[in-house]
């Protein structure tokens, strides 16, 4: 619906409530017909309301004069002091009694209240907003006060990466980790803390009538903490670039640092080899390393990969899929099983639809899944729900550096956020198996 055919339901909706409202002052309405003058009164308002939204939300709308600006509700007048109205529940000489000033002036309230209807921007345009705000923050172009008072929260040097764009990072990061695409997240200020089953409880079995107390029966459990460690990234823009007219620079700084972040945490949660900050509960080490009876030998890949998909649990391989790298979708997508099918197909419409299977479960592919030789297969399979994240609720945040880098006439952008993800399973119920093609166990393993 366009601007001017809005402006003119406008015009005509407050014209109406304009005329409800003489009629009120006059004490015309009588309590015959407060029914459905109420109901009138509550629909324009309603419409008021949906044509300011509309023109607030309309390319360029602002929210602000989207309403007649006619009264405030409060301030225009309850009929008391009109001298028409002398008593209550008086007739007009017809046999019709006038309403009393009390529902006059829930009526006139009403009335007032449509007439001075502000539209409210969309989510959409309150986002956009924000994300304008932060990214103009970001390269200077405003104040911390101004960007304070578009809904950005900043201070001590830093800002915090609003809902609206770390949310776009963790989507991104869902689309380039596969980890964070099946695991499970959990967002928090604490620690997260998952007992683990080490010791099975035993039962007892008797036959004859039990004349002694039943044994007691021990179970030990581990606990599993998720610590969330210090992620960061940095960039550095010329200050020339930054003042280039027509140059976007602010979206550009933020889908770099974006990327690069997503880049360290996915290598934190596959493989956590960052020296110093190092991941022991990451895919690549918690994982149980299955092998193959004898060397490699490309013709009992297919077996190999079948005692592989049958090794976990009844529980584990119900919930099972496939994460394999690039140099193992190419070993397998021209191998064929022993009755001539090849081992990759679509999925059918009962398993999804959507993607490849092998060996009837869903698989994916990601260089993110290679080892220390990306030349070498690698195949995961289990269930990856059990891979959990800990995303710590506002710890994404932003800082702008104007003085470490100003020698070199740069401003640098650093992005900061504290996670963890690691693969928790009992040792009696493996979640995910890992299998090197050519990899052979170590002796005494």
């Amino acid at each position: 619906m366009n601007k001017k055919l809005l402006l003119s339901l406008q015009k005509r909706n407050n014209a109406r409530l304009t005329e409800l409202r003489g009629q009120l002052e006059k004490n015309e309405v009588r309590a015959e017909d407060l029914e459905a003058i109420q109901a009138e009164v509550q629909e324009l308002a309603d419409q008021a309301q949906e044509i300011a939204d509309a023109l607030a939300n309309l390319e360029g709308g602002d929210g602000e004069g989207a309403g007649s600006g006619e009264g405030t509700g409060d301030d225009e007048g309850d009929g008391e002091g009109s001298d028409d109205d002398q008593e209550d529940g008086e007739g007009d000489g017809e046999g019709r009694s006038a309403i009393n000033s009390e529902q006059r002036s829930a009526i006139m309230k009403q009335i007032g209240k449509g007439l001075s209807t502000r539209g409210a921007k969309s989510t959409k345009n309150k986002e956009k907003e924000i994300r304008s705000a932060f990214a103009n923050f970001v390269v200077g172009n405003i104040s911390e006060a101004e960007a304070r008072s578009l809904g950005v929260e900043v201070g001590n040097g830093s800002v915090t990466i609003p809902e609206v764009i770390s949310s776009e990072i963790i989507t991104y990061a869902q689309e380039e980790n596969l980890l964070r695409k099946y695991g499970t997240r959990h967002r928090t200020n604490g620690n997260v803390k998952y007992p683990v089953l080490v010791q099975k409880a035993n039962a007892n079995v008797s036959k004859n009538e039990r004349t002694t107390d039943i044994p007691e029966t021990e179970i030990e459990f581990d606990e599993i903490l998720l610590d969330p460690a210090e992620f960061d990234a940095l960039a550095t823009v010329t200050k020339k670039l930054i003042k280039m007219s027509g140059v976007n620079v602010e979206e550009i700084v933020i889908e770099e640092l974006k990327k690069a972040y997503v880049r360290k945490e996915t290598n934190y949660m596959f493989n956590g080899n960052d020296v110093g900050n190092e991941n022991p509960g990451a895919l690549a080490k918690k994982a149980v390393q299955f092998y193959q009876a004898s060397g490699f030998v490309i013709e009992e890949l297919y077996d190999t990969l079948v005692k592989l998909k049958n090794t976990p649990t009844t529980e584990v391989v119900k919930k099972s899929r496939w994460i394999i790298n690039r140099a193992a979708l190419t070993l397998i997508e021209t191998m064929k099983s022993a009755d001539g099918f090849p081992l990759l197909r679509p999925l059918t419409q009962a398993e999804g639809g959507i993607g490849v299977s092998l060996l009837g479960y869903p698989l994916d592919f990601t260089d993110n899944a290679n080892g220390a030789d990306p030349t070498k297969p690698i195949f995961y399979f289990g269930d990856f729900s059990k891979f959990h994240i800990q995303d710590v609720i506002g710890a994404m945040e932003l800082q702008k550096l104007v003085e470490k880098y100003s020698g070199t006439n740069k401003v640098g952008f650093q992005i900061y956020n504290l996670l963890d993800g690691q693969l928790v399973y009992s040792p009696f119920e493996p979640a995910v198996y890992r299998y090197e093609v050519g990899a052979t166990a170590p002796v005494g393993g």
